[in-house]
């Protein structure tokens, strides 16, 4: 089946090529726009009880859930000069009112908190005009540039501030991530190549993928909230994920050129190999960020939107319009060589240095074991004490007013009077009844009691909605709060009365719940699909368990240095962040589904390859050894250049992205060298013949079925010298 898709995309080269430019044009042309179609957070989960409650305290007690936080600060006025009190006022009172649906500034209120504590300075609270987060981030776009008050430092902040900033960072950072990556990874794509126009084909692939990825995500935008982070997502598969995929098909077709075919034999055989273990590489890390739709986060479902796109998009390019362009240039493919004399690839059995270096890993195979096994196990220690946290303006550079405002609010202010986690109530009747206004002190008394809790008041009455205040001592964001938020929720509620939790603590804790009850799903999906994809592309019941197995101590390997680095602070001057000691929740799940699915990328390449000599030798000693010379350089460079735009997009300011892209550049190394290279060379050599071993049933299965590398397809057209 490959083998005549391959031929029939030789015959169709032309058309092809012509489909792959309008795609481009057109994809490129509307997919621009999909930064204005993005939502800026997204960590949330929409179906929480926190969240219900930020919806019933927005509608009854605007004052208290600000959207925007705006300070204004003068170095010689006090707020107690008139001319500071009129400058504000004046600014605050001149915003429109369609954008803009109420504010309190310190004259309305009179609340000490909203004066800093060298009086200097003060915050206006703002609310915008919307019912979800885009609609808020379009009406403060609107007013944005009005805000400022002659005369007066102003900095914005708050939720919605803090988010478009993070936003316009993020776009700032990837582009810059692309203009960095593309020069270098086509100059290290000329070392692995030799030549200027083989070189230049991976490229072309992931720039097709990122533009089509791109106006999939705007079209998807318009149906449901995107995170703006799922960009970063796209941006790293669309480049690293299509350049690996191209790698493998040019090399295939330049090999089949070498053997002496040309023309539809070649793209033939090329789609029927090569083209095979694209399929199954892209199918195996598609699925496995398909995984990260069944949270209910629009963070983690967005990063599977952009991910399965990048990927998808990547395998259809590579089996397609990359075949289609070397059907067009034939031998030219080996044009421009930087070197005049191509170096012979060995053939021979026995020879090559990754033939001798597979073979003496397998000899000292016990060695290698316990070495790389311990190696891993050490680097996840730190992984046992990882504490996690929630996205502030922390994760934005010292430099943003976002951050500015989030550290003014922590040391200059009082904060927004108390912190306190909410209770709204949706009583039975109005809350200003004599019935009802003691039940409520009743209720309240009763949370104040509770254990961990310092004190608790209505802090809001309006019909028949209620909030009551509870305040407490310590972290907002840790174990103490999270505790205490569900003892809060086992105090019985007034008769007839329904309650939801609010506030940073309830939403810490119903993040943690929603993310924990999914996530064994998740891991029982990713571990079927992918144990079934790898039965289809090896033949063997014990291969994919080994890969799993092994995919485990990279992940854990991984998250341990994440945590000694970002939670721990260690290497925070080198890399030019500031630790805000816990990690994000949704970062690891999402890294988790990423890692595995790209680690499974390249265990495919690996033994598809040592199936492929199996098939043919019946030596699984050999077969290891031959199939390491024929592709071991080649996922090495892979993986190399995979690692280019992860480093790029690591040098974000944004601490989330850095996180996300440290953290991509040391699982693909300790994967590829550690793992795929040293620990599966050893563990296959352990195995022996039981390696590929199946089941009488399950071995016809994949004989007529498998997804796999198997011998070329039978000549059909004379051998041709090829000048290479």
């Amino acid at each position: 089946m490959f083998d005549r898709f391959g031929r029939l995309l030789h015959r169709r080269r032309k058309p092809l090529l012509v489909l792959t430019l309008l795609f481009a044009v057109l994809s490129g042309a509307y997919g621009a726009g999909v930064f204005g179609s993005l939502t800026p957070l997204g960590f949330q989960d929409p179906g929480s009880d926190s969240r219900q409650a930020e919806k019933i305290a927005e509608k009854a007690f605007p004052q208290r859930t600000p959207d925007a936080v705006i300070v204004y600060r003068d170095e010689d006025r006090t707020v107690d000069d008139p001319s500071f009190q009129r400058a504000v006022v004046k600014q605050v009172e001149s915003l429109p009112k369609a954008d803009v649906t109420g504010y309190l500034h310190y004259w309305q209120t009179k609340m000490p908190a909203q004066v800093s504590h060298d009086r200097h300075a003060t915050y206006v609270a703002l609310n915008l005009h919307g019912g979800s987060e885009k609609a808020k981030e379009e009406a403060y776009e609107a007013v944005m540039d009005k805000i400022p008050a002659p005369g007066l430092e102003t900095l914005q902040g708050g939720t919605v501030p803090t988010g478009h900033q993070a936003s316009e960072k993020i776009e700032h950072d990837l582009r810059t991530a692309e203009i960095i990556s593309a020069p270098v990874l086509f100059l290290l794509l000329l070392v692995v190549f030799g030549g200027l126009a083989a070189a230049f084909l991976p490229l072309v692939v992931g720039v097709l993928s990122i533009l089509g990825s791109m106006a999939v995500l705007r079209t998807i935008a318009n149906v449901t909230d995107v995170s703006v982070f799922s960009m970063s997502l796209v941006t790293i598969l669309g480049l690293a994920v299509a350049i690996d995929y191209g790698l493998l098909i040019v090399s295939r077709y330049r090999e089949e050129l070498e053997a002496g075919y040309s023309g539809e034999e070649a793209i033939g055989r090329t789609i029927a190999t090569a083209g095979r273990t694209v399929v199954i590489s892209g199918t195996t890390v598609a699925a496995a960020l398909a995984g990260l739709t069944l949270f209910p986060s629009t963070f983690l479902k967005s990063m599977s939107y952009g991910g399965v796109a990048a990927v998808v998009l990547s395998v259809l390019f590579s089996l397609v319009a990359l075949p289609a362009v070397l059907a067009v240039m034939g031998p030219k493919v080996n044009a421009f060589p930087l070197r005049r004399k191509k170096a012979e690839r060995p053939t021979a059995a026995g020879t090559g240095s990754w033939y001798r270096f597979g073979h003496g890993l397998m000899r000292r195979r016990w060695v290698v074991v316990v070495g790389a096994v311990g190696l891993l196990l050490t680097l996840a220690l730190p992984f046992s004490k990882i504490e996690f946290g929630s996205i502030n303006a922390q994760q934005l550079p010292s430099t943003s007013e976002g951050r500015q405002v989030f550290e003014a609010m922590e040391h200059d202010f009082d904060g927004d009077a108390v912190k306190a986690i909410d209770s709204l109530l949706v009583l039975k009747s109005d809350g200003t009844s004599k019935e009802q206004g003691a039940a409520l002190q009743a209720y309240a008394e009763r949370l104040g009691a509770t254990e961990g809790a310092t004190g608790a008041r209505i802090s809001g009455i309006e019909g028949s909605t209620a909030r009551v205040s509870v305040t407490f001592d310590g972290n907002a964001i840790s174990t103490h709060a999270r505790d205490l938020v569900n003892r809060l929720k086992e105090v019985p509620e007034p008769p007839g009365a329904q309650a939801y939790f609010g506030g940073e603590s309830a939403v810490y804790d119903d993040t943690l719940d929603a993310l924990g009850e999914t996530l064994p799903w998740m891991l029982l999906y990713i571990a079927v699909m992918t144990y079934i994809l790898l039965f289809l592309a090896f033949g063997s019941v014990l291969l994919p368990l080994k890969a799993i197995a092994m995919n485990m101590l990279s992940l854990t390997a991984t998250f341990g240095v994440l945590v000694w680095i970002f939670q721990d602070g260690h290497l925070h001057d080198l890399l030019g962040f500031d630790p805000t000691g816990n990690i994000e929740p949704n970062m690891p799940i999402m890294l988790f589904a990423l890692i595995f699915g790209l680690s499974m990328d390249y265990e495919v390449f690996l033994v598809s390859r040592m199936r492929e000599q199996y098939d043919k030798s019946g030596d699984s000693t050999e077969a290891v050894a031959t199939g390491l010379q024929s592709i071991g350089r080649l996922v090495v460079s892979a993986a190399v250049l995979m690692c280019v735009p992860l480093a790029a997009i690591g040098m974000s300011e944004v601490l989330t992205i850095k996180l996300f892209g440290v953290g991509m550049v040391f699982a693909v190394l300790v994967d590829v060298l550690v793992v795929r290279i040293l620990l599966g060379t050893a563990v296959m050599r352990l195995m022996g013949r039981a390696a590929w071993w199946a089941p009488g049933p399950l071995a016809r299965f994949y004989t007529r079925y498998g997804i796999k590398e198997g011998e070329a397809p039978a000549d059909t057209e004379k051998r041709v010298p090829v000048s290479v």
